[in-house]
């Protein structure tokens, strides 16, 4: 448990560390990659030639005696919505950070993202039950908020059900909005849900995992607990075919998310804890913006 000092002082890393990468990496890329609610009208001028003729006033060009068109801006302002996976795996680690540490970086930087493009940022945590909800709003302090409750999260259940958390958020979100869902997915029941939400929503899924998530080195005989459900099991990793399949599993599993996303019209990013994100979310917006 961090203490109130150890909390500020973490939560001020992550205000430094994000506004960096948000001003000095990201800028115009997250705009551009993220589109508004359409457009809307802004004012009436005289026309000019070029001006598309679809567009003229001829309301307003009669009364004045010479053509006048209509002109429109982008409505810019989106709510972007961080499902994140509070479940006892995301406490997982091996390296210089655990997936928890690494969803809390990525958040971070998104929110900050967001709220430098006037965006408004919500939460909801889960396990296998909602355990907070977050409601949209823009502005420093409640990204401040967000980091703060996510690094004090004491979530109540220990299980993972993405189902339910994007069920959630369909019924709680009535306009289009960013999503991005941050989970190490280790669940397979929310294909339908995700589907739903991609109808409406701008989805993103990002992938966190462990090195040790994807193979285990040679340590004999070991005695290992689900996280999620406490079971306990004795695995003999000196054995080349445990460690083998343990491989292809992690493979497998990849590929079944990726095949979820692929289905629903989303996009999925991948993510290794104690690795560079950075570059991961740079070329997404870069790819997103053409």
């Amino acid at each position: 448990m961090l203490t109130t000092e150890e909390i500020l002082k973490k939560v001020r890393e992550l205000e430094i560390k994000s506004k960096r990468l948000t001003n000095h990496m990201f800028t115009g890329e997250y705009h551009t990659a993220f589109k508004g609610r359409g457009m809307s009208f802004k004012e009436v001028r005289e026309y000019h030639p070029g001006d598309d003729i679809r567009f003229i006033d001829w309301n307003v060009s009669a009364r004045m005696g010479h053509a006048y068109s209509k002109m429109f801006e982008e409505e810019r302002e989106l709510s972007v919505f961080l499902l994140v996976d509070v479940s006892a795996s995301s406490l997982f680690g091996t390296v210089h950070q655990r997936k928890k540490d690494l969803i809390t970086e990525i958040c971070a930087v998104l929110s900050f993202s967001a709220i430098n493009n006037n965006d408004k940022v919500g939460a909801i945590f889960f396990s296998d039950i909602i355990e907070k909800y977050i409601k949209p709003q823009k502005g420093k302090q409640h990204v401040l908020y967000i980091v703060r409750e996510l690094l004090t999260e004491q979530p109540k259940k220990k299980g993972t059900n993405l189902k339910e958390a994007i069920r959630f958020f369909n019924n709680s979100s009535r306009r289009k909005s960013i999503v991005f869902i941050l989970s190490d997915f280790m669940d397979n029941s929310y294909e339908d849900a995700l589907k739903v939400a991609s109808k409406k929503h701008d989805v993103i899924g990002i992938k966190v995992y462990d090195k040790m998530d994807m193979s285990i080195p040679d340590l004999g005989l070991l005695q290992v607990e689900d996280a999620e459900t406490g079971k306990m099991r004795w695995i003999d990793t000196s054995n080349k075919l445990v460690r083998y399949n343990y491989e292809q599993e992690f493979h497998k599993h990849n590929e079944r998310c990726n095949e979820a996303f692929v289905r629903a019209g989303a996009d999925l990013l991948h993510m290794t804890a104690g690795e560079d994100y950075v570059k991961v979310l740079q070329k997404f917006f870069i790819n997103r913006s053409k």
